[in-house]
């Protein structure tokens, strides 16, 4: 079993993937620190394809830790007043502002396990009959809904528990793909766009070979596109890389005794890297990346440090889980996104407020010879760009 774990760790130490990363079991589970955790999107994606960047708290097994909501009693992950506080986030939001979610298959009790979250956190109920919530699919239709794939259902749950955090009065609606093929989920993004959201939150990415025919999708005025960087390590992926969206990378957030009371360094498992194929937007400006470089800001993502989210067991049952990936990280900052409302010029509002931004300085997720395409320094890096949200002003 030593010579195993050791052969493991050379392989994962000659391809790159984080130390943090690498396989804890036979059942090849991860591990962040005493946390196992498992991607309920297995990968990798293939071509013309993506896969969600969810992971779920497991046993040691890999089976999910789950809590049933009677009685009213929440895992342990951090729930809307713990990222609030985090983040320094006051503001409601206001149902004049609409925050898409765009994830691939159906979820067929989207609307009511969003109800359990926000009635456990006394968030103010969003439903179909109070205009609040919509739900529809890639053609903007109110029914005939792709069929449900459990995994990209939880990757769902966690997408509208997140936004719900962070905007608890913006009206949120939810458009789901016929499959996570990139075209369909363009489709989606299109659809989105068209039903007139604000903020569009995309928690999934693939690789960038191809991708050139569906990157328009993501190019729409006036809207924050937010997109998760991977839960892969050190590496870039679509669309996270597209030029038009705003690349959200990852922490590992923990309470300290600073004044602020928490602190942050970067997820090992956080997407990064220099595009192969996009140019760089005119206003990045960090200089070592010729082309379009991932990730613009960052939030919780370390599956260790997780949050709290009601959807859908492994059982058919729903049920409290725990949840981490940079499929946190972009709904909160979408969130944000709508929790300020005001107006979006891409990616950019970030860089022209960056004294509205926490820095993380430390952490690294990945080998990239010590330079910041892999590892935290002060200002801009790769793993969590211009660092976390202080409050809405940077959004």
């Amino acid at each position: 079993m030593a010579r195993l774990a050791a052969s493991i760790a050379a392989f994962a130490l000659l391809a790159g993937i984080p130390m943090g990363l690498q396989a804890q079991s036979a059942q090849g589970l991860l591990k962040s620190g005493n946390v196992y955790h498992a991607a309920v999107c297995p990968g990798p994606a293939g071509p013309g394809t993506a896969r969600c960047h969810a992971r779920i708290v497991t046993d040691e097994k890999g089976k999910p830790i789950e809590r049933d909501a009677t009685p009213n009693v929440v895992p342990s992950g951090f729930g809307p007043a713990d990222l609030r506080a985090a983040y320094n986030i006051s503001a409601q939001g206001s149902s004049t502002t609409t925050v898409a979610i765009v994830d691939a298959y159906g979820y067929a009790n989207a609307e009511s396990d969003l109800a359990t979250y926000r009635a456990t956190y006394g968030l103010p109920p969003c439903t179909t009959a109070n205009g609040c919530f919509t739900k529809y699919n890639q053609s903007g239709v109110k029914g005939n809904y792709p069929r449900q794939n459990n995994g990209w259902a939880q990757e769902t749950a966690l997408d509208l528990d997140m936004v719900s955090a962070m905007c608890p009065g913006c009206k949120i609606i939810l458009v789901q793909a016929n499959s996570a093929s990139f075209s369909n989920l363009a489709v989606a993004e299109n659809t989105a766009a068209s039903l007139g959201a604000h903020v569009i939150s995309n928690s999934y990415g693939g690789g960038e070979s191809g991708s050139q025919a569906y990157e328009s999708a993501y190019d729409h005025a006036g809207v924050a596109v937010t997109v998760s960087s991977g839960d892969s390590g050190y590496g870039v992926q679509f669309p996270a890389s597209s030029p038009h969206v705003i690349a959200v990378g990852g922490t590992t957030l923990k309470r300290n005794t600073s004044t602020r009371g928490w602190g942050e360094t970067v997820w090992t498992g956080a997407g990064s890297g220099c595009s192969t194929i996009y140019a760089k937007p005119q206003w990045q400006l960090d200089g070592g990346c010729a082309m379009r470089m991932e990730a613009d800001v960052a939030a919780v993502a370390d599956p260790a440090t997780g949050v709290a989210v009601f959807g859908p067991g492994n059982g058919g049952k729903s049920a409290w889980l725990v949840f981490g990936g940079t499929s946190v990280a972009a709904p909160v900052i979408g969130g944000i996104y709508g929790a300020n409302g005001g107006g979006v010029t891409y990616g950019s509002n970030p860089y022209a407020n960056t004294g509205a931004l926490y820095d993380v300085t430390s952490g690294s997720n990945g080998s990239c010879g010590g330079t910041y395409f892999c590892t935290a320094r002060a200002g801009y890096d790769g793993p969590t760009g211009l660092g976390t949200p202080n409050g809405i002003t940077a959004f």
